[in-house]
């Protein structure tokens, strides 16, 4: 006889040491387990819930409100409709020297500016964002190879605003080193170089008559004399005229050729204001 079983003679043993549970007891074990996994699904479903009402709940404090649509947006070119036209002039012109920049600085007059250096002082002009300038000449003129020998010169600037507001404040101060300048240098004649002196007289004449700000800076200077001899070195000259206007970060600068008044240049200057409109920030 075998000592050794068999597996299913090991099995069979094995079985009839097991204890079978009856069936009252396995449904009890059974409801049991059934009613924690409803617990653990109960749980789950509040910690959901409130996850969900955490996300879902408003803020304590409103978002912040998104920033007004402005009605005009800011401006940055200049358009050449807020230059002067031809139409605001009182007789027939072309427009020539036509030109455009960026950074370039307010220079209101080149005698101006060079009076105040020859004195130690700095130009004193406001610097711009961008500019753009034109010169109308005479219907049918010859050409013309100057700024200066034009009709009308026209810059039109657009300045940082608190650059185009102090521009006017500071005005009388810009021009007072030069109230009574002489002026001394060389001269060109027909007989050759010759050295002369002639006295500046800078001031502001007018102020307020156009746009938000405007100015007529007039320099009465006398005839120039040789020096060696104290005769005059050509005719009397006209005094040098030119418009400052504002509107809004805009600023132009007007001058008139030889002839010009300065009942033309407040005229013009007018204009001009109501053209910057086009440009301005903010608008009119």
């Amino acid at each position: 006889m075998r000592d050794d079983p068999t597996l299913v003679e090991q099995i069979q043993r094995d079985l009839q040491d097991v204890r079978w549970l009856g069936p009252e007891e396995i449904r009890s074990r059974a409801r049991r387990r059934s009613q924690r996994k409803i617990v653990v699904a109960t749980v789950v479903l509040a910690l959901a819930g409130a996850s969900a009402v955490a996300v879902a709940a408003p803020r304590t404090s409103p978002p912040p409100a998104p920033p007004a649509a402005s009605a005009s947006p800011t401006r940055h070119e200049i358009t050449t409709d807020a230059l002067l036209q031809p139409a605001d002039l009182s007789q027939q012109v072309d427009v020539q020297l036509s030109q455009s920049g960026l950074g370039e600085p307010v220079l209101l007059n080149h005698m101006l500016g060079y009076c105040r250096t020859r004195q130690g002082r700095s130009e004193g002009w406001q610097m711009s964002i961008l500019s753009r300038s034109q010169t109308f000449v005479p219907k049918h003129a010859a050409p013309i190879h100057t700024r200066s020998a034009g009709l009308v010169t026209q810059d039109l600037f657009r300045l940082v605003p608190e650059a185009a507001r102090q521009l006017f404040a500071s005005l009388d101060d810009l021009v007072a080193p030069c109230a009574e300048w002489l002026n001394v240098g060389p001269v060109l004649t027909a007989k050759g170089a010759r050295t002369g002196e002639a006295l500046h007289r800078w001031s502001v004449t007018q102020r307020g008559f156009a746009g938000d700000d405007a100015a007529i800076l007039r320099d009465s200077l006398t005839v120039t004399l040789d020096l060696e001899t104290g005769q005059p070195l050509g005719d009397p000259p006209s005094p040098i005229l030119l418009a400052v206007v504002r509107v809004g970060d805009t600023v132009s600068v007007l001058s008139l050729g030889y002839d010009g008044t300065e009942a033309e240049l407040v005229r013009l200057a007018s204009a001009a204001a109501a053209r910057m409109c086009a440009a301005a920030n903010p608008p009119c």
